[in-house]
């Protein structure tokens, strides 16, 4: 039942079923379909339905069967994308997100046994994994590392182009950015190369200074491995969300569901377009890429576990800004590859940098930072501030609170880790 189904990929489908049903617990008990919160009394009933016609054939489903049981996986998952929806996120139950996972897992095996494209599975998984929790021991991670290998890669196209400049060749955005004001002496940020656990933490820890630290991520694989074409290989066919704008405070701002082929093929080779991949789950979701960076060992003066530090991605042409703002956090920001001009203020200052009155953006200035209405902001003036710029194979330590506005100079990758 082979069919050749482009850059989406396809394959024979029992063998992939074989595989995939593998993935399952062997019998329809040890599917146990428990859920960590309460959901109407509507929905088990189709989760049952569901786990039987998934377990009703001794081998691949027919048709008949993967037709109904895509019929219930859109059921379940419109069902409680209307909850997951109907407030504010921190107020979703995690029942209602395991349903929705649910839904994805059964929609992805539907298109398996259905013998189409894999492409739409992967897309399953993929919202699976952003929007739901976690059931059956992670199994749409599991799952979407099986289908991917049966995916064709995407022909090569210009993204080749759009690799991350060699030393000294200027970028390709650089010809419609203002460069970056240089850095004072008395503004730069220091410098240190690998400093011990003791000294960073008696000299920049504990009275919260910001550092530059070099050396510390030679050895991540990423600094050889990642490239434009890399991500298209690794992860061409993931769904992401990208945010749409150059700023997040910008009224046109928005996000958008995307495969991260489309997302270069738009936001990085079309310089008309500004887009930023800001992910703060893209290395759970394709363990592929976690496998190539390592934690800081300075993130163990910490008081939490490792399980508690957050990874995000930051991937993005240049001319992307991140507005002044600050995190609740310790950050420590790794730069792979491209440069950033990044200024620093003390939360001593956060007066004079105007903090926007509304809940959602407390932790954000009003201040354009490299362009202030002092008309309006007249205390701007006021705030001292550090500055560098971030160049590939550095880290910089961004103190809990401490304000940061955040330029990319070029085509560019962070890797940032938020710890307490």
């Amino acid at each position: 039942m082979a069919a050749a189904g482009g850059a989406e990929g396809a394959s024979d489908s029992p063998a992939l079923w074989a595989e995939v049903r593998a993935l399952l617990p062997r019998s329809e008990e040890g599917l146990t379909l428990a859920l960590s919160g309460e959901v109407e009394d509507c929905v088990l009933p189709l989760l049952r339905r569901a786990r039987a016609l998934l377990y009703g054939a001794v081998g691949l489903p027919g048709a008949a069967a993967a037709a109904a049981l895509e019929r219930l996986s859109d059921v379940l998952r419109d069902y409680s994308w209307e909850k997951l929806n109907a407030g504010p996120w921190r107020e979703v139950g995690k029942g209602w997100r395991q349903v929705y996972t649910y839904g994805c897992l059964f929609g992805a095996l539907a298109e398996v046994a259905a013998g189409r494209p894999l492409a739409r599975a992967v897309r399953l998984c993929d919202l699976g994994l952003l929007m739901g929790a976690a059931v059956l021991d992670n199994v749409l991670a599991r799952l979407v590392r099986a289908l991917q290998p049966h995916l064709l890669p995407a022909p090569p196209g210009p993204a080749r182009a759009a690799a991350a400049p060699a030393e000294g060749q200027r970028p390709a955005h650089s010809a419609r950015l203002r460069p970056p004001p240089a850095p004072r002496p008395e503004h730069g940020i220091p410098h240190l190369r690998c400093p011990s656990l003791e000294h960073f933490r008696d000299n920049y820890l504990v009275p919260q200074r910001p550092v530059v630290l070099e050396g510390v991520m030679d050895h991540w694989p990423c600094m050889k491995k990642w490239s434009v074409d890399y991500f298209c290989q690794v992860a061409g066919c993931r769904t992401v969300p990208v945010e749409l704008g150059a700023r997040y405070t910008d009224e046109e701002w928005s996000q958008q569901l995307m495969t991260v082929s489309d997302f270069i093929s738009q936001y990085i080779m079309d310089e008309n377009n500004v887009g930023y991949l800001a992910q703060h789950q893209l290395f759970d979701q394709i363990p592929e890429l976690k496998e190539d960076i390592s934690i800081p060992d300075y993130c163990c003066l910490g008081e939490g576990e490792e399980d508690d530090i957050t990874i995000n991605a930051w991937f993005g042409p240049g001319g992307t800004i991140s507005p002044l703002h600050q995190d609740p956090q310790q950050n420590f920001l790794a730069q792979v590859f491209g440069r950033k001009y990044i200024r620093l203020y003390s939360p001593q200052d956060s007066e004079n940098l105007y903090p926007h009155e509304s809940q959602i953006l407390h932790n954000t200035s009003q201040v354009d930072v490299e362009d202030p209405d002092l008309v309006k902001f007249p205390n701007f003036t006021k705030a001292a501030f550090q500055s560098c710029i971030l160049m590939p194979g550095q880290i910089l330590f961004i103190p809990v609170k401490y304000w940061h506005y955040v330029r990319s100079l070029e085509l560019s990758f962070s890797v940032s880790f938020w710890w307490s």
